[in-house]
């Protein structure tokens, strides 16, 4: 949904809607959404069966952004299920590889080696991206969407590097929608909760939930819910769009998944602020507890 103008989130917590004793929980979410001067599209379910907990343009296809390194683990992790050797094969960094976004190989010297592993974290927790860049290229475009394939992500393609300007100029975008990333997460916490191998085996699934566990930007749906609440995320950001996906309360009692994408977004701050405000409404009717 679009809408000209949105409240900046400079003193916006003191202006969150109070809960009605009318709305239900769907109508709070919607004009939770309906506030968010963008596109949007959400996904959330529980581990359990059944209908999912919010879906709002779940299946549209959004710019899917960083949230698509989730992706890219993925594949590395997968692949060393079979070859163990793969989260220890060195590449050698280049300085003409660098672009910006690159927190973790800003000060790295031309020649420095890294292994895939180490280029794994930062990718996810900084959102590194030179180090998504080099794991691209080093896994292939056809491995990383045939992992796609192989979770059931019908809609999500990785199709360019990050901060590729020709590509961008082409309107040539990774894309995804907020279900198949929802479901991808959904995946993960299921293979570690059951023991069981779903898009990977029980400890590779653990294993990334612990990496994305120490994702460093918490200001999209880890700022919706309580503190001391564990929340292993991904975020996302270009011009225009703002994303976050989540695994709630990982290895908890009472887990969720949630996915929120922006596009067309015109209010940078506005975006981080509707996400946090739609993760709260979500956590909240999860734990059954009042606003």
């Amino acid at each position: 949904m679009k809408r000209s103008a949105f409240i900046t989130v400079a003193g916006a917590a003191a202006l969150w809607p109070k809960r009605a004793a009318a709305q239900s929980f769907d109508e709070l979410v919607r004009a939770a959404i309906g506030r968010i001067p963008a596109t949007v599209g959400v996904y959330g379910r529980t581990m359990a069966p059944g209908a999912p907990l919010v879906a709002y343009n779940a299946n549209v296809s959004f710019p899917s952004a960083s949230t698509i390194k989730v992706l890219i683990m993925l594949t590395a992790f997968r692949l060393a299920e079979s070859d163990p050797s793969v989260m220890s094969k060195v590449i050698t960094f280049r300085s003409r590889d660098y672009i910006g976004g690159s927190e973790f190989l800003a000060y790295a010297s031309n020649g420095e080696r890294f292994t895939v592993h180490e280029l794994i974290v930062p990718m996810i927790r900084v959102s590194d991206n030179t180090a998504a860049n080099i794991l691209i290229t080093h896994f292939g475009f056809d491995a990383i969407n045939a992992t796609a394939r192989h979770a059931g992500m019908k809609h999500t393609a990785l199709r360019r590097h990050f901060l590729d300007t020709p590509a961008i100029l082409r309107r040539h975008d990774n894309r995804t929608t907020p279900h198949d990333m929802a479901q991808l997460l959904f995946e993960i916490e299921r293979g570690t909760r059951e023991g069981i191998r779903t898009v990977a085996s029980p400890a590779s699934c653990r294993a990334m939930i612990q990496i994305m566990l120490g994702q460093t930007d918490r200001d999209k749906i880890p700022a919706g819910v309580p503190h001391g609440v564990a929340v292993a995320n991904k975020t996302g950001e270009l011009t225009g769009t703002r994303a976050d996906i989540a695994i709630v309360d990982p290895f908890g009692m009472s887990p969720y998944v949630l996915a929120v994408y922006t596009k067309d977004l015109n209010d940078w701050n506005g975006g981080a602020y509707g996400i946090a405000n739609i993760s709260r409404l979500v956590y909240h009717h999860v734990a059954g507890t009042m606003l």
